[in-house]
């Protein structure tokens, strides 16, 4: 069963690309059991059940382009048909049930979308121009499981406010909290901010300057930010992916780009994201009620948490209910 319709009809990340390997491999979307696994030209992303015993196809293995069911041996090709029954005599009809169900999946930027509901329209996969730009050097953040809906996550990465607090010492300054005022932007089927000035760590060394700050709503849970430092020249860029596996369970995949220091490791960054987000951790998975409100009246608004403003209401207006307390009052009214 769907969770969550409006979600099942976007493009969620599943996995980084460099995580699958010649095995299949298992992950969770919306409640519901994933297998991904490689073929000669393309990844397939299947649900995670074989239809003969209900057993994860996610244990078996690849064999000629299929993937092959651990229980029984059952082989499905790459579109889902079942293609060999190694109990029925060579010959025998495979009976036309024999399908695994099969998910729409593509890689891009080094990520593995997949949409639940392969016969939904036409959604945009997110844009994000640094991952082929050359004049960026772009590297995969490592991947971050929080015990947290996933609006609340990408509430969190929207809100500047925190960074002076949260993230003091890595990011901001309790000393320079202050946000300018600013507006959100309906732009080309996305939520676009103006430039928010902030007096923050411009690399993660200390280094303070006023950092200009972008944010980009791309769909329900992803989002992208740009800061600039105008002194130096220096762009740094984000694509950030949440992969809703349960009500309160959300993976983080976050691409992250630079024009500078393309000598400096990569592992440098990585570890630097890492730190944010540990850092965002403990405070996301505490706050309450668990799933984000749509209501803007449950909370107090001021002009900094327009970006909040915005997300919330465009999740209402889609009707987003996993993760959020459209899903909360529903459950509350079918008891």
């Amino acid at each position: 069963m769907i969770k969550d319709l409006v979600l099942a009809k976007e493009w969620l990340p599943a996995a980084y690309s460099h995580d699958l390997t010649d095995q299949p491999l298992q992950v969770t979307i919306l409640e519901e059991r994933v297998v991904l696994f490689r073929t000669t030209n393309a990844i397939k992303a299947f649900k995670d059940l074989c239809i003969h015993r209900g057993a994860a196809l996610s244990l078996g293995k690849v064999v000629d382009d299929c993937i092959v069911c651990p229980y029984h041996g059952w082989k499905y090709d790459d579109a889902g048909a079942c293609v060999k029954i190694p109990q029925q005599p060579p010959g025998r009809a495979i009976p036309s049930k024999a399908k695994a169900q099969v998910y729409a999946c593509v890689e891009k930027y080094g990520i593995i979308w997949v949409k639940m509901n392969s016969e939904a329209g036409d959604t945009p996969l997110p844009f994000y121009d640094e991952h082929l730009n050359s004049g960026f050097k772009t590297v995969c953040a490592n991947p971050h499981t929080l015990q947290a809906a996933a609006p609340r996550v990408v509430e969190n990465f929207l809100d500047v406010s925190h960074l002076a607090f949260v993230h003091e010492g890595s990011l901001g300054h309790s000393d320079y909290a202050e946000i300018p005022d600013y507006k959100v932007h309906w732009k080309d089927n996305r939520y676009v901010s103006d430039e928010i000035a902030v007096y923050a760590d411009a690399d993660g060394t200390g280094n303070f300057a006023t950092i200009y700050y972008t944010f980009e709503i791309l769909r329900p849970t992803v989002a992208r930010l740009k800061k600039v430092n105008y002194e130096t020249g220096e762009i740094f860029s984000m694509l950030f992916a949440v992969l809703p596996e349960e009500e309160r369970k959300s993976t983080v995949f976050a691409l992250v780009s630079r024009n500078y220091s393309f000598d400096a490791p990569d592992q440098y960054f990585r570890d630097f994201q890492q730190l944010i987000i540990e850092q965002d951790t403990s405070i996301v998975e505490s706050q309450k009620p668990e799933e984000l409100p749509l209501d803007l009246q449950a909370e107090l608004h001021l002009n900094p948490d327009r970006l909040s403003i915005a997300y919330r209401r465009w999740l209402g207006d889609l009707g987003v209910t996993f993760g959020s307390d459209i899903g909360s009052r529903l459950k509350k009214a079918a008891q």
